[in-house]
């Protein structure tokens, strides 16, 4: 059914039927004269308006507006219109605040939605950057923008506005990368190691500088002339910009674990802190790392330098694969090996085939009413456990499996993503499959040989059906040959000592490996999804769970580019249990938001090589750094010691538990009395206690159609198109609206619809 509140046909013909008028009046007024434009019908008329807003800027920044019309940049990072600092506010000191503001016409007849933006603009330089670069530093992220509402013109009092805050509310998030490469160096385990023996046991500062090898020359030339216990942070170089390149630095621990700007002469490293780089740049490979190492010297002068110790160079090509291992000497001014250093690199890129913009992210939008919700784990429950009495009556991580547990209650269904060889993001937990090299009815596990999920096509993981009569010792899965099935034969690695049997196996959605946009397009959108991303973890003896996998950035560019093109209104979670994951997916997009998985201090599962993984203060450390939703701990950790529940919360984190722990009701509403947002756990459909068997967002979603629906029966109440007065209703613009209507029949809508299950805002994300 079409409806009139939210056609665009309507809509457009209402506004080509109102009279143009004008603006005008006294002298001091006239600035507000109309204007007429081409642009499209509802920018024909527009009004005069002076932003103007304080905010906090480091040097070099700039603030910026951006919104929803042209002179706003349509929520483009790259078309934001930018501000000008108010004379008497400018300063050169850091972190004080500035007035900033710009004088621009907007439409007058529709509303304005609009947003605050903290930007770095990195101009062309002649040679390897050709164009203008907006870095977004910080902007304001409140769920919904700062609005102007049409016809409404500026009062001559108006205040000036403060950045990020609105509607009694204050939100203000890190940028995302859009298009600089962001790299981290990490430190930890005592990997900085002096062999000069004078120098051991001293404080030793690590400062880090960006060095341009493309004027490698002239940078040489300076240091010659330089004095040779002092490094490159003591001259002048020609070719430095204010905060560009960025390089922060954040230490895990409560009081510096925030990045921030880098001191003159770096920080000490101890041993048992971890330390992360962060260097944003928009060519790695014409840029080399510096590493200078400085020794506080005692009683020195405030204007005295620390003694250079020494340097370190890590070049772009010892970075070649988005993450890896790097150990460099440690030089003297001498050219004298004193020591090494070993540093695990990550380097970010941005996705190369979707670009987000700043109308809108829910990376850290959490509803106070969200909390003691149920999701689904793998769906309605793990499949292949010891005790079959624990195994979900439907095979896990199927578009059946999700199905069930939405049907069943589920606020969240979760299950575990990987690629394909041929870069399909499918779904499957385990990073093998067994093959049987032979078909037969018995088959001991000598026969099987393991593969990995990333060596075989989509097509031949879709092959793999069950056998019509399998064996007695276990579900038997093959490849069907377009005539015959070859002779290979494939389990699922736990499902060899499986003795169940389940139901419903020959329909396709029972059926292993579908792929995540099929679960996407499938499943009710009313039920969220927390995709958690399967990528390999070095343990603690120093083995990894899977060798050769594929490239990093590559493989989560394909994953986020299907849930940015797909997820539509859906609530979209991403969680994984190896951070430097969660840290890139946090860095790559702006939309939705990134949980850290934690086993923590467990005997159930082998400890991992990343301090970030080992206990709960660290994954909290890890989530504040990084600017991400919250942490997903392991139930153990939390029954053990419900104190961490609060240290969680105190950070301003979301909180959700899995484990085996979960899988009692008992349980499951302790968690929950204890004020945990979401628990994960198997078989939902016999451990839900809801009443009504819906997730909280479909009931949210109905609430706010309801609202919606009475709101926009009193605006037909008023509405002088469709309730005209006598003297209008002969008039021409009556017969246009006559015309309006008919039209209206024969178009269909281009807006989102705005009554909807799922209901969308005018910015077409979920208002719910």
């Amino acid at each position: 059914m079409m409806r009139w509140w939210n056609n665009e046909a309507y809509m457009k013909k209402k506004a080509e039927a109102e009279p143009q008028e004008e603006i005008g009046g006294d002298d001091d007024q006239q600035s507000e004269k109309v204007t007429y434009f081409d642009e499209g019908i509802y920018d024909k008329v527009v009004r005069t308006w002076v932003f103007r807003v304080r905010a906090e800027v480091a040097r070099g920044e700039v603030v910026c507006v951006t919104g929803n019309c042209d002179i706003l940049g349509n929520w483009k990072h790259n078309k934001v219109l930018v501000l000008t600092q108010e004379k008497d506010d400018e300063s050169d000191e850091e972190g004080n605040e500035s007035v900033w503001y710009a004088k621009v016409d907007i439409p007058l007849k529709r509303d304005i939605n609009y947003r605050y933006v903290i930007c770095l603009i990195v101009e062309p330089d002649g040679s390897k950057i050709t164009d203008r670069h907006f870095i977004v530093r910080r902007w304001e992220t409140n769920r919904e923008p700062r609005a102007l509402l049409k016809k409404v013109h500026q009062p001559a009092d108006e205040e000036i506005e403060t950045m990020g805050f609105y509607d009694n509310k204050e939100r203000i998030d890190r940028g995302w990368l859009t298009t600089e490469t962001a790299v981290q160096l990490k430190l930890f385990n005592s990997n900085l190691n002096i062999w000069k023996s004078k120098l051991k046991g001293k404080p030793m500062n690590i400062k880090i500088t960006l060095i341009n090898l493309s004027r490698a020359n002239s940078i040489s030339q300076e240091v010659n002339q330089a004095d040779e216990c002092l490094s490159l942070e003591t001259m002048d170089l020609s070719d430095k910009i204010d905060n560009w390149p960025v390089i922060e630095i954040a230490v895990l621990n409560q009081r510096e674990r925030q990045f921030k700007l880098q001191e003159q002469f770096g920080r000490p490293f101890k041993d048992d802190e971890f330390m992360v780089f962060q260097i944003l740049v928009l060519h790695l490979e014409t840029n080399g790392i510096l590493l200078d190492f400085y020794i506080p010297t005692e009683n020195r002068r405030e204007d005295e330098p620390p003694y250079h110790a020494g340097f370190s160079y890590i070049l772009p090509s010892a970075m070649k694969y988005s993450e890896g291992q790097i150990v460099v000497p440690i030089t003297s001014v001498r050219h004298r090996p004193i020591g090494e250093i070993t540093l695990e690199y990550l380097v970010v890129k941005p996705t190369v085939h979707y670009t987000c913009d700043l109308s809108y992210s829910l990376h850290k939008q959490w509803k106070e009413t969200w909390h003691g919700l149920d999701v689904g784990h793998r769906g309605a429950g793990g499949s292949f456990r010891g005790d079959i009495k624990q195994c979900a009556e439907v095979r896990e991580n199927t578009i059946a499996s999700l199905k069930s547990a939405a049907s069943h209650g589920a606020d969240f269904v979760e299950f575990d993503v990987q690629l394909s060889r041929d870069l399909v993001p499918v779904l499957y937990h385990d990073f093998y499959v067994a093959i049987a090299l032979r078909r037969k009815t018995q088959i001991t596990a000598e026969e099987m040989i393991q593969l990995p999920v990333k060596d075989l096509s989509l097509e031949q993981l879709q092959r793999l059906k069950d056998l019509s009569e399998p064996p007695t010792a276990s579900k038997v899965l093959h490849f069907r040959g377009n005539d015959e099935p070859p002779d290979d034969t494939l389990y699922h690695v736990g499902e060899f000592n499986n003795q169940s049997k389940y139901s419903d196996e020959h329909l396709e959605e029972h059926q292993p490996f579908p792929t995540l946009q099929q679960a996407l397009e499938i499943l009710d959108p009313s039920v969220g999804f927390n995709v958690e991303i399967k990528w390999t973890m070095q343990l603690k003896d120093g083995t990894y769970e899977l060798y050769h996998p594929f490239d990093l950035n590559l493989y989560l560019d394909t994953v986020l580019e299907v849930v940015l093109k797909h997820a539509r209104t859906r609530n979209i979670i991403f969680s994984c249990f190896h951070p430097d994951i969660c840290s890139m997916i946090r860095l790559k997009q702006n939309r939705y938001p990134v949980m850290f998985l934690t086993q923590g201090i467990t005997d159930k599962y082998p400890a991992y090589h990343d301090p970030r993984c080992q206990n709960v203060p660290m994954a909290v450390h890890y989530a504040v750094n990084m600017d991400i939703l919250g942490i997903n701990v392991h139930s153990e950790e939390l029954l053990r010691d419900s104190s961490q529940i609060a240290l969680v919360k105190r950070a301003g984190l979301v909180l959700f538990c899995w484990g085996d722990d979960n899988n009692d009701t008992e349980t499951i509403k302790h968690l929950k009395d204890l004020g945990i947002h979401a628990v994960i756990y198997d078989k939902i459909d016999q451990r839900c206690s809801k009443e009504v068997k819906e997730s909280i967002f479909r009931l949210e979603a109905r609430e706010s159609e309801r609202i919606q629906i009475r709101a926009a029966a009193e605006r037909a109440s008023v509405d002088e198109y469709l309730h005209p007065t006598p003297e209008r209703q002969n008039s021409t613009e009556a017969k246009q609206n006559f015309m309006m209507e008919a039209a209206a029949k024969n178009e269909t809508m281009s807006f989102p619809s705005q009554i909807s299950l799922w209901t969308e805002d005018g910015l077409g994300h979920a208002s719910s």
